[in-house]
């Protein structure tokens, strides 16, 4: 081969090596991505899902198909911030994705609730990006100087706000990622309409587990999110005073989080399976997460069908 031939040859090869691979669209319809964490917040859901087609990705089952007549897509992302992040970011490369919307369970954060709850919160933060402080003889001593604006510590944990941006949006530290403020007037709308269970089916010999009340949804307030399973009474009153939270959770400020980053709407259901270390006796999430899940499910469900075409 001719050098000239064979150094266009190799330029070619180099150039095509530094063009970024695409993600491969599984589907080209618009559809809502309807998310949950993990398998009983999966299967209060899976069930509505018609007409579903199966992709696997990364080890990852998603369906897309129809809930309530509405074009949608299920995924499971996994427990924790990481997977949540990843796998929101994996279904946007994938998907054509409207709106995302999260249906899972959570920790009670806010006194005034109980569990089977359902909160569908306004705005969401990351409540474990902290510095840990040294401790010297004048007190805790933070790596960062705190501005005006920051939070009150817990011990040696100071929260900081997260550095990111958007097409859009510069780069700037951030203490909220918003849910789209339509979506959260249509939660509004759905819920004086939507009936929540007090007790599951029974299924064995042994009676379901039931609530003392019939659950209720609120829609508003704040909402936070950690790589923890929060289950302590004391961290619950300082997260409460603190971050005005209602519920807490280990997914949903990581979707909004790269749902803003990719200006995506979203919008969060979560029902209360225990209260983050409030209850009198043990924690209640094994006892009554099925429970939360269905109630959360059925909110998700009349959203849906409430969704404009």
């Amino acid at each position: 081969m001719p050098i000239f031939l064979s150094r266009l040859a190799l330029f070619l090869v180099l150039a095509l090596a530094s063009v970024p691979v695409m993600a491969q669209k599984l589907d080209d319809r618009p559809r809502t991505a309807v998310m949950t964490a993990f398998p009983p917040e999966w299967a209060a859901l899976v069930g509505a899902v018609s007409d579903p087609v199966e992709h696997r990705v990364n080890g990852l089952t998603i369906l897309t198909g129809v809930i309530e007549g509405k074009p949608v897509l299920l995924i499971q992302s996994g427990v924790s911030m990481v997977n949540a992040a990843m796998n929101t970011q994996l279904m946007l490369d994938r998907f054509v994705v409207k709106r995302i919307v999260f249906s899972g369970i959570a920790g009670g954060v806010d006194p005034g609730l109980d569990i089977g709850d359902v909160v569908v919160p306004e705005r969401w933060n990351q409540y474990m990006e902290v510095s840990f402080a040294r401790q010297t003889p004048s007190g805790w001593a933070p790596p960062e100087r705190p501005d005006a604006s920051a939070l009150p510590n817990y011990g040696m944990m100071f929260p900081r706000d997260i550095r990111v941006g958007s097409a859009t949006e510069p780069v700037i530290r951030r203490r909220w990622f918003t849910a789209d403020p339509a979506l959260v007037a249509l939660a509004r709308k759905v819920a004086g309409a939507t009936r929540l269970a007090r007790c599951l089916p029974t299924t064995g010999a042994a009676p379901a587990p039931c609530l003392d009340k019939t659950p209720k949804i609120l829609v508003g307030g704040g909402g936070i999110s950690g790589p923890a399973f929060a289950d302590n009474a004391e961290y619950r009153e300082y997260l409460f005073a603190t971050f005005g939270a209602q519920v807490l959770d280990m997914e949903s400020a990581a979707v909004g989080q790269v749902a803003f980053a990719n200006s995506v709407p979203f919008v969060v259901f979560r029902s209360l399976s225990d209260l983050a270390g409030g209850d009198s006796g043990r924690n209640q999430m094994v006892t009554f997460m099925a429970l939360a899940s269905t109630n959360s499910a059925t909110a998700v469900r009349a959203f849906v069908a409430a969704l404009p075409d």
